[in-house]
């Protein structure tokens, strides 16, 4: 069953995020090569479950170590254990798969949704990422729903800013612009930078 986005604006499941909250609205659809969108496609549909694996027992050890420090950290606003430890697994798999630093991602949430699941931007943009549903068409199904899924909204924000990165050849500072709409400005990517720090959690 299909359920508007009236209906879960009314029953409190979806919010939209106050303008000076949501940053990700003004980002830019630019077009894309065949090649470039044909690996964006893939790296979406490729069906892993987000399970970290490790080679040993120590970087496995060093990884729940962060998991328990940053389950701590964002017990404020997720209480739910479970879907707290899912939801950081799942950052952890994804940002890793990408080549991405967990605490960026974490930051970039923070700002981008206050780690708000149903987050609406007026522009549009959904979930834990703030995803524009132009993306949604471009390298995925066109079903914008799925972008309020987990892993999903998780996965296509990571590749779209994994993709900027390349694009600005590693210039974080210059790639989150261009995750913002806001390229060469500055008020973002400190925003997310300062952020960032919060979720700086150095394990041995």
């Amino acid at each position: 069953m299909t359920v508007s986005r009236r209906t879960l604006l009314a029953s409190g499941l979806v919010t939209l995020a106050p303008v000076s909250s949501v940053r990700a609205g003004d980002q830019v659809e630019e077009p894309l090569a065949d090649a470039v969108r044909s690996a964006l496609s893939a790296a979406i549909a490729e069906a892993s479950p987000p399970r970290p694996e490790f080679d040993t027992t120590e970087s496995r050890l060093v990884y729940l170590r962060w998991l328990s420090a940053a389950s701590e950290r964002l017990k404020v606003r997720k209480a739910d254990y479970d879907g707290r430890v899912e939801f950081l697994e799942t950052v952890w798999y994804e940002s890793k798969r990408k080549g991405l630093d967990p605490s960026l991602i974490l930051g970039l949430i923070q700002i981008e949704s206050g780690f708000r699941k149903y987050a609406i931007s007026p522009a549009g943009a959904r979930g834990y990422m703030q995803v524009m549903p132009f993306w949604s068409r471009l390298i995925g199904d066109g079903d914008i729903g799925r972008l309020f899924h987990m892993q999903t909204n998780l996965r296509f924000g990571c590749v779209i800013l994994r993709h900027y990165l390349d694009r600005e050849g590693g210039d974080q500072f210059l790639a989150l612009g261009r995750y913002n709409g806001s390229r060469g400005r500055a008020e973002y990517p400190n925003l997310v930078f300062a952020a960032r720090q919060q979720w700086d959690i150095r394990v041995v």
